[in-house]
């Protein structure tokens, strides 16, 4: 068996990871403190944001602080990381995690909900990085970037598609400033999730036939099979940022699925359109988040939904999704 040698120290660099108020955020947050980095989450709520210091803190670790800016505006991108890294004397990592989830299909979404989730995602990211990389050139352990991205952007998911176009342009751009930034001495690495268990279906917005989007999209989240356990995620995707890795795919069925794709296009393509046939038509335009259709909409298959989705309503309540 191999063994693979000791991950570097990455202890007292100064780390911003964006979205990091909560769920998968939150929790690569959790790891870079228990390898004492200075950590300083981006987020737009400063409630939120403020619930997320506090569990961070006891949970202990390096030096945690918050700033308040939202990603898609790129001028406070900017400001916001020239701010931290004159404060703390260096910017050695950033993670770029920000973005939403839209479920529903295509026709429902629109092309508002596409515009919106290339803002979100994709220029949150793409803001992100441009701000970043003139000071991560600049650290004395080597600029780490990573852009989280998604399975969805490798393998395209009904009823995801604007989130499957918007972390496709990720995966493109985490790929090509990869080969560019290597001469500067940054690494930058490509982070492609399957599931987890983070709790995103309280935040995740629903549209066309809500109740069903809903239902379905709860349960498989939280499916032990199909979904991972995010703390794990989130030690995984730490380690591969301080190795250096130009990237990592979670979960088997997401590398199962992004390696089929690969091979077989035409193939997978044909099981994914018969994996929609049986997904819910219709429906209105326009988008709720989850916890409102959980709240007044009474979405089906309560039992089921309890049943594989509990690991994932308990993760929302740790990792400050409610």
């Amino acid at each position: 068996m191999r063994v693979l040698p000791a991950a570097p120290s990455i202890e007292g660099l100064t780390a911003v990871v964006t979205g990091g108020s909560r769920g998968l955020g939150l929790l690569m947050a959790r790891q870079l403190l228990r390898r004492r980095c200075d950590v300083v989450l981006l987020a737009r709520d400063e409630a939120e944001l403020g619930r997320a210091v506090g569990k961070l803190r006891q949970w202990g670790g390096g030096t945690v602080r918050a700033v308040v800016c939202d990603v898609r505006d790129r001028a406070a991108v900017q400001d916001r990381l020239a701010e931290i890294a004159r404060d703390h004397n260096r910017l050695d990592i950033v993670i770029a995690n920000a973005g939403i989830i839209q479920v529903g299909p295509a026709d429902a979404l629109g092309s508002d909900g596409f515009e919106e989730a290339m803002d979100s995602v994709f220029n949150g990211a793409l803001n992100t990085a441009l701000a970043a990389l003139p000071h991560l050139r600049r650290s004395p352990a080597g600029g780490r970037l990573a852009l989280v991205g998604s399975v969805g952007g490798l393998l395209a998911v009904p009823h995801l598609l604007p989130y499957s176009c918007a972390k496709s342009a990720v995966a493109a751009l985490a790929e090509g400033l990869h080969a560019e930034e290597a001469p500067h001495g940054v690494t930058v690495t490509a982070v492609h999730p399957g599931l987890m268990r983070t709790g995103s279906h309280v935040h995740a917005l629903f549209g066309g036939d809500r109740r069903r989007e809903y239902a379905w999209f709860s349960a498989l989240a939280g499916a032990p099979v199909l979904s991972m356990n995010a703390e794990r995620a989130a030690e995984r995707i730490v380690t591969a940022l301080q190795r250096r890795r130009p990237r990592i795919v979670l979960t088997p069925a997401a590398r199962l699925g992004a390696t089929a794709h690969g091979l077989a296009p035409v193939t997978t393509t044909r099981l994914v359109s018969a994996v929609a046939r049986v997904l819910p038509r219709n429906g209105a335009r326009g988008t709720v988040d989850g916890s409102t259709v959980a709240a007044g909409e009474k979405p089906p298959a309560r039992h089921l939904r309890g049943v594989l989705g509990a690991l994932n309503e308990r993760a929302a309540d740790r990792f400050n999704q409610r």
